[in-house]
């Protein structure tokens, strides 16, 4: 019992860790040449979105929000790399009691 209990502290401290790890991290997806930019942080959170003024009139407005998804879809892969490199440094996916 104890073992276990030892092995969920460490699991909580790795999710911790890895959690403080990936919150420095960022990624920032790009459409519309560059017009539109979405950068997410480690924590899968959009922490900041720029669009150039020309995008933003009336008559522009599908080329907008195709452009905005395309970006925040671009800068999700990016951070998911990031996540899959940092997790490997980590030693992958600690092992957890009762399911192995």
């Amino acid at each position: 019992m104890f073992t276990k209990l030892k092995q969920f502290k460490d699991l909580r401290t790795q999710a911790k860790q890895w959690q403080n790890t990936m919150g420095e991290e960022s990624a920032t997806g790009e459409a519309a040449f560059g017009k539109v930019k979405v950068t997410l942080n480690g924590n899968l959170e959009v922490s900041n979105v720029e669009i150039a003024d020309e995008l933003l009139a009336t008559d522009k407005k599908d080329k907008l929000q195709t452009a905005v998804k395309e970006a925040h879809n671009e800068a999700l892969k990016k951070i998911q790399k990031i996540m899959a490199v940092k997790m490997k440094e980590m030693g992958g996916l600690p092992q957890i009691p009762g399911l192995s």
